[in-house]
């Protein structure tokens, strides 16, 4: 092979392998670009990336009040000849506020609204005026327990109109129903978002026999039935669960051995709230610490009665009560509730009526009049001063410190 073919291969070596050398550092170059691009990208994903919303917290205000009950002294003071009508408004004028700062309210309806037809009564067959329901809409409630021992007072019939006037005036109940298929839906309210369930239970009907067929008409204390409707009540979505039991001893300041039963019973089926009525004197309160079946733990809270929130009875300690106020939040790291406090203001039922007097019944905060007094104004006399003051040494003994 001559000189000239020998340089020629060399030289086609060399070129073939500074293809090669170009070959591969070009391949070098195209990978680190495109892992840079990669990581490029991959940072600007994570910047572009929204930071996850963070879930506020939803704090809201109940406001709780025991019995409404409607003496015939009471709608004999509201009545207004002129007009052949009724006004229980001016009983509430001093208490309107603290309806008025809850986002729920809530209490316990006792009397029966079955018609002017059939006359309206006293003890022991309650039946009031409608406007009573108009004037409990406009002091601020939302809802009404309504399965009590007097809901058949007036018969079903009668029980049945109770019902309509109080959604007619804008009030919803619980606990009796006209149909049904309503006593198989559960009443649960949204308050600024959380949904809340309503239950109630009632121990009897002072020995008035629930009319054949129907049995559904009123929700009656039935563990079965409890559990299934605490059941349900999550199952569509309840995310707290108040229920309010008429249940206990009349005049009784303690409660009994079968409330303290149920009030576990309830808790331990995942219930929040218990809220007693029935008793027209006041009984304790206390927090609850609640064990889930997970291990966790949640707050819990019972009143076992709060009486008489209106009523004409002059019973010891029937005038007597408070109107609770409990604030509760949600948190929105977690959506665990909490419930922040337990705050309570007593109140009298003064009731002066000696069938000339008007405006004689009044729902009296406590301890604003007894600070008026101290303050110079006395407008309500020093007798009832001192009766005020006794009354609230016993509403704060029965019901301990806010909580």
């Amino acid at each position: 092979m001559n000189r000239k073919k020998k340089r020629g291969i060399r030289i086609g070596r060399v070129f073939l392998l500074l293809l090669i050398l170009a070959a591969i550092i070009g391949g070098v170059c195209f990978l680190v670009s495109k892992k840079d691009d990669i990581g490029s990208k991959k940072s600007d994903s994570s910047e572009q990336e929204p930071e996850k919303e963070k879930v506020e917290d939803i704090t809201f205000n109940m406001t709780v009040t025991g019995d409404v009950l409607c003496h015939n002294t009471q709608y004999f003071d509201a009545y207004i000849p002129s007009e052949d009508t009724y006004d229980f408004s001016y009983m509430f004028d001093d208490v309107k506020k603290y309806f008025d700062a809850g986002d729920i309210c809530v209490g316990t309806m006792e009397t029966n609204f079955a018609g002017k037809d059939i006359g309206y009564s006293n003890y022991p067959l309650f039946n009031s005026p409608d406007e009573l329901a108009r004037d409990l809409k406009e002091l601020g409630y939302d809802v009404m327990a309504t399965a009590t021992n007097h809901c058949l007072d007036k018969g079903i019939k009668g029980m049945f109109r109770t019902i309509e006037v109080l959604h007619n005036n804008g009030i919803e109940n619980y606990g009796t129903y006209l149909t049904k298929e309503d006593s198989e839906k559960i009443l649960i309210k949204d308050v600024k978002g959380v949904k809340i369930a309503f239950l109630t239970y009632d121990y009897g009907t002072n020995g008035i026999p629930i009319p054949d067929g129907y049995e559904y008409a009123i929700s009656m204390i039935d563990k079965n039935k409890m559990q299934a409707d605490i059941k349900k009540a999550r199952e569509e979505g309840a995310e707290l669960i108040s229920v309010n039991m008429h249940w206990g001893e009349e005049y009784r300041e303690q409660p009994t051995a079968e409330q303290k039963e149920l009030a576990d019973f309830l808790f331990k089926n995942g219930v929040d709230l218990v809220l007693g009525s029935h008793t027209h004197c006041l009984e304790p309160m206390e927090r609850r610490t609640v064990e889930l079946e997970d291990g966790t733990t949640k707050d819990g809270f019972i009143v076992y009665s709060l009486g008489n929130f209106m009523s004409g009875q002059n019973h010891e300690n029937s005038r007597q009560s408070v109107i609770l106020n409990i604030q509760i939040t949600k948190h929105g790291d977690d959506g665990k509730f909490t419930i922040d406090s337990i705050k309570y203001t007593p109140i009298y039922m003064y009731n002066i009526y000696n069938g000339k007097a008007l405006n004689a019944f009044k729902v009296m905060d406590i301890r604003e009049e007894l600070s008026k007094y101290e303050s110079g104004d006395t407008s309500i006399g020093s007798s009832l001063y001192n009766t005020l003051q006794s009354e609230l040494e016993h509403v704060e003994k029965v019901m301990g410190p806010e909580l």
